[in-house]
């Protein structure tokens, strides 16, 4: 069917594509900085949420966030209010430098036939070269 040379050219191309599109980082490092997000889905407002991260010293902060749930139900005012925490917190992080690298969400909830309570936690990556 092929050729020996057409297989021997189909190889070379093959070959030479593996290191002609692989992904290239030109020898850049980078430093990673994460802060995670914990919010309540606890009814009545009675969990707790917090935005935390640490310094560069390795302290730990906490910011407080609303919980998604009040007394009424859900509270989309508290939606808000942490949405907009979250977003001055990555605009703070990438005006120092940092570029937002990825963001991770899970949900727990303990087991079934304890409802009305859970938590979401996201977690926000951030990296800068070195």
């Amino acid at each position: 069917m092929f050729t020996t040379a057409a297989l021997a050219a189909i190889m070379c191309i093959g070959v030479y594509g593996l290191f002609a599109f692989k992904n290239k980082t030109n020898g850049v490092t980078y430093e990673y900085r994460q802060f995670s997000t914990v919010e309540s889905v606890v009814a009545g407002g009675v969990g707790r949420s917090r935005m935390v991260s640490t310094d560069s010293k390795g302290t730990m902060l906490e910011k407080d966030l609303l919980n998604f749930y009040s007394m009424m139900g859900i509270n989309f005012g508290n939606v808000v209010n942490n949405d907009k925490i979250i977003v001055d917190k990555i605009n703070e992080y990438t005006a120092d430098g940092w570029e937002l690298y990825t963001v991770t969400a899970g949900v727990h909830s303990p087991a079934e036939g304890k409802g009305g309570t859970g938590i979401f936690l996201t977690r926000y990556l951030f990296r800068k070269a070195k």
